[in-house]
């Protein structure tokens, strides 16, 4: 089957317990700019609804303000997490028909949204867990973001992130083959890289990986299932706490990765310490990079190499409570790889909090 016209990632929806508490936390600690609200002031008595950018990355964080509102069972089951990947296209009826054919389960048949800025165009169909992803056509739409929403502009100071660079969700034990075939079956993504259980594993624990992406590769959907260790693994221990699959990290892009971990750090966030003695042989391996190795050790940054350059990445710890969902920082220097280099590093650093968490 040919894959769809999916053009880009428009936005990710997350569904959080305090959107306004969130809000700020995305401005302060993340350096996004707020641009945008929809709740009761704007006709929406049912949520409260908050757009966040920086680059080309937009997150929407929505509370539920009912509580017999069914998203109150998804926060329940899940607490702060990521409910939709929308995906913007061209034409919303084409691509949710042609899903559905192709086997999708629909969530929102399509359907006109409009207000005094113009209309656009939505859908959307189930994939792994509770999330979904929407489908939206923009077309000549003039509003702050999408129809309902009222601009409500707080600034942030960016700290330098410019795109999304992937997403990755954890799965069920024997349930990664499954959603790998999905995309490929549904969308027509093709399987851009993988991993087992030798590349990603450590005396303890151990999982199994896989890359899925469209043909221009501005969509990477990595997906990670739980292989059979000692002990539980990371991607078991998300499961447990989310009570099914769902979206354990987004990777943030970012062009000088150093100024951003330090703006970061700075701003309160924390990031996984990795053991000092990562960079006794790393440099062996990877050899010479632009950016300073002082400076890379200091802020704890993973390096790795591929045939077409290297890569710089760092994990922040979980974003809430819950070891659920948390978030990378990554710059590319040509690498198109996800740092296999780096694995048994940072499963050994995840780990640690495992261990201090007594979930290992």
């Amino acid at each position: 089957m040919g894959s769809l016209p999916v053009k880009r990632i428009h936005h990710i929806e997350l569904l959080v317990g305090n959107s306004l508490q969130s809000a700020f936390f995305y401005r302060k600690a993340l350096g996004f700019n707020q641009v945008a609200y929809l709740g009761p002031e704007t006709g929406f008595p049912d949520r409260a609804s908050y757009v966040l950018q920086q680059g080309r990355v937009t997150f929407v964080l929505t509370t539920p303000l009912n509580y017999a509102d069914s998203r109150n069972i998804f926060l329940t089951l899940h607490g702060d997490s990521v409910a939709d990947i929308c995906f913007e296209v061209d034409s919303v009826d084409g691509v949710f028909h042609e899903t559905v054919a192709r086997g999708a389960e629909p969530s929102t048949f399509p359907h006109d949204v409009e207000d005094g800025n113009g209309r656009i165009r939505r859908a959307a169909i189930h994939t792994y867990g509770d999330v979904v992803h929407s489908f939206v056509s923009v077309n000549n739409y003039n509003g702050p973001f999408l129809p309902g929403y009222q601009a409500a502009e707080l600034a942030g100071e960016s700290v330098g992130i410019s795109r999304i660079d992937h997403v990755v969700a954890n799965a069920e034990q024997r349930q990664m083959d499954r959603w790998c075939d999905f995309y490929k079956e549904v969308f027509g993504f093709h399987q851009f890289v993988s991993y087992d259980d030798k590349d990603i594993s450590t005396e303890f624990s151990a999982l199994r990986s896989k890359v899925m992406a469209n043909d221009s590769r501005n969509i990477k959907l990595p997906i990670n299932e739980p292989a059979r260790a000692k002990r539980k693994s990371q991607i078991q221990e998300y499961i447990d706490f989310h009570y099914s699959a769902g979206v354990q990290h987004i990777a943030l892009y970012s062009a000088d990765i150093v100024t951003t971990v330090r703006k970061l750090r700075g701003n309160g966030l924390h990031f996984l310490s990795i053991p000092d003695t990562y960079y006794d042989t790393v440099w062996d391996r990877v050899g010479t990079i632009k950016e300073d190795r002082k400076e890379i050790r200091e802020n704890n940054i993973l390096i790795d190499r591929d045939k077409n350059g290297y890569l710089l990445q760092i994990f922040t710890k979980p974003l809430q409570d819950r070891p659920t969902l948390f978030f990378e920082v990554i710059q590319r220097a040509g690498c198109e790889s996800f740092g296999k280099g780096n694995f048994k590093a940072l499963f050994e650093s995840m780990e640690m909090e495992q261990r201090r968490r007594g979930n290992l």
